[in-house]
């Protein structure tokens, strides 16, 4: 525009004659004006080298039992990567020459061999680690040299015996141009006496089970106002999920676990088994979340069961979304385990109760099947919380293994006759449909300790009956599952008790290890809980017929290796149950004690925070 104007008034002021050189003046004069206007260009910092603070020959290399936060020390860094970027404001502004660096380096850790890493701290921040690109080396005697040093160097040391991570072009802008100072959780499993305490375990369960979006490998947010959001799945703060968290932890504290039993949690509504529903719930009815929308077996939040509230608080986490379950089981494989699910009921009634109380009223009457048949198939039945979790099964690729459900001992031991248990049939039936659902899955029950062997009524008749037998030899099924929280030790305060006289103290080894075949429902029991207080002890025996291991919960060798015979009445049957001595593998599908005094006591109590008080025990 500035030239077009000053062009003219040339051109007027030259007249006809001078009007050729009247342009060309003011086309000079332009030429200056915007020049003068026009923004210079600019060019930002520029680094021209860089210090970097790293080891020395002789400086210690730091040890680490456990889990610890250890601060990193550069061992090896390549020259500074420069990226150039121009921006512009507008077509007519002048252009901002920006730079940005990337260095690769690598930083020693501690003596390995370590199992693996947690956070990073970069500056004293969470490192968000899916956005930066690095390579652990453990400390393996036998690990080779990193490619990236070695393509840099030419040739490059292995640091065999040095955990370090090896960053790649790791944008240093952030942190005012320069690398930052990190620190690094590690992981080192103890050695000596415990070693080998972590590689023992196999397999482990997978908890809560509850928690609408618990087992995401994505963040969620949950929003809040017009314009707040806040992330429900992600607490770590390094950019990922709190369940990938769990994972990566899982394989570096547990190497050796290959099977993990994944628990998926319904609500029951009450200990009336006619009345019973199992629902899937949620935590509140108006959450709103991106990008996942919770959703179980076709019922949205809106139309979904709002779990019960302590103190103003949601008393359960909701059951998790059908997404979340998928994404988990095709997570897990990918990661190379075996996966186990495990539909497990959570009772919202009254009091918080253990579910194996679920139970009716209608024993030894017809009103027993009756029962069972309303718990089983109601609209919102049992049966069909075990089989949504066998299509997710089906929908995430399939799975290694199924239980249907576990702990109903109320239930599997309701009778509509002498030796006529309903739902044992029903759970056969379950199986079956099961089976076609998730045809290459292994199916099994989990029973409680005090439930898998049998059933002997405390009402003087002498009845004996292994009542979950004909599911055991079912077809359908392929493994014993038990849910192991047997008593291990009867440990007193002081040195007046009996167990006093066996060790020194209820943490050795030796003792520990002993009363698993002997001791509390091995050897003897207690008939009533004034003999528990005064330590009066029944010998287990079976003066009768001269099989005693029936009577022991504990022995569960003999009642894997012999035939069943039951005793309707207290008269032993000629004839054995359809159980084959040692046909089916038996699963421990939970077991553990809890870490406080005397635990070993009573495995299967656990404080509940919800009444403070004890409850059978649960994965919660």
């Amino acid at each position: 525009m500035a030239q077009v104007v000053l062009s003219a008034v040339g051109q007027v002021l030259g007249g006809p004659v001078g009007g050729w050189i009247g342009a060309q003046i003011g086309q000079a004069i332009d030429r200056t004006v915007l020049n003068s206007l026009a923004p210079t260009r600019q060019v930002g910092t520029r680094l021209s080298g860089l210090q970097l603070s790293g080891s020395a020959q002789g400086d210690p290399v730091k040890q680490v039992l456990g889990k610890a936060r250890v601060a990193g020390t550069i061992i090896w860094a390549t020259r500074l990567k420069e990226n150039r970027s121009t921006t512009r404001a507008s077509k007519t502004s002048g252009r901002t020459e920006s730079f940005s660096y990337g260095l690769s380096f690598a930083v020693g850790l501690c003596e390995g061999p370590i199992d693996g890493i947690g956070r990073i701290w970069a500056d004293g921040q969470l490192l968000d680690q899916s956005q930066v690109a690095y390579r652990l080396y453990r400390g393996e005697e036998s690990q080779t040299p990193d490619a990236l040093i070695e393509a840099v160097e030419g040739a490059a040391p292995a640091y065999r015996g040095l955990a370090y991570l090896v960053f790649e072009d790791l944008d240093i802008t952030q942190f005012g141009n320069r690398p930052p100072n990190l620190s690094v959780e590690v992981f080192r499993r103890p050695k000596g006496d415990y070693a080998d305490l972590e590689s023992l375990i196999k397999g482990v369960c997978l908890i809560p089970g509850a928690g609408e979006f618990i087992y995401a490998t994505e963040p969620n947010a949950v929003l809040s106002g017009m314009t707040r959001a806040s992330y429900e799945t992600q607490h770590t703060g390094d950019g990922r999920t709190d369940f990938v968290v769990s994972l990566d932890q899982l394989q570096a504290q547990l190497p050796n676990v290959k099977t993990v039993n994944l628990v998926v949690s319904w609500f029951g509504s009450s200990l009336d088994a006619a009345t019973c529903t199992i629902r899937p719930g949620v935590e509140v009815a108006d959450k709103l979340t991106t990008s996942l929308i919770w959703e179980v077996d076709g019922v949205g939040r809106e139309d979904a069961y709002v779990v019960s509230q302590i103190g103003g608080r949601p008393a359960f986490g909701g059951t998790p979304a059908d997404t979340v379950v998928i994404e988990a089981i095709r997570e897990l494989k990918a990661r190379g385990y075996s996966v186990t699910l495990i539909p497990f009921i959570l009772m919202d009634c009254a009091g918080y109760p253990w579910r194996g109380r679920i139970t009716s009223a209608a024993d030894m009457t017809a009103g027993a099947a009756t029962a069972v048949s309303a718990f089983m198939d109601g609209v919102w039945g049992f049966r069909r919380f075990v089989k949504h979790c066998a299509d997710l099964g089906a929908a995430a690729g399939g799975v290694d293994g199924i239980v249907l459900g576990s702990e109903l001992r109320g239930l599997t031991t309701l009778r509509s006759a002498v030796n006529t248990y309903p739902m044992v049939g029903a759970l056969r039936a379950l199986a079956a449909e099961v089976r076609g659902l998730l045809p290459e899955t292994l199916i099994g029950y989990g029973a409680d300790w005090s439930e898998y062997f049998g059933h002997q009524p405390a009402d003087g008749s002498g009845h004996v009956s292994f009542h979950l037998d004909p599911l055991w030899a079912d077809g359908n099924i392929d493994f014993v599952g038990i849910d192991w929280y047997a008593p291990l030790t009867d440990w007193r305060d002081g040195d007046d008790h009996l167990d006093r006289g066996l060790a020194a103290a209820i943490y050795d080894d030796a003792y520990l290890q002993g009363r698993i075949t002997a001791g509390e429902g091995f050897d003897w029991y207690y008939a009533s809980e004034a003999n528990r207080a005064a330590q009066a002890r029944s010998v287990i025996s079976d003066g009768a017929y001269g099989e005693p291991w029936i009577f022991r919960p504990k022995d569960i060798v003999s009642w894997w290796s012999n035939a069943h015979h039951n005793r309707p009445n207290g008269v032993r049957s000629a004839v054995a149950t359809a159980w084959v001595p040692q046909s089916k593998p038996i699963r421990f599908i939970e077991i553990g004690c809890g870490a406080i005094d005397k635990g070993p006591n009573a495995p299967n109590l656990f404080l509940d925070p919800k009444k403070l008080g004890k409850c059978p025990a649960a994965v919660l």
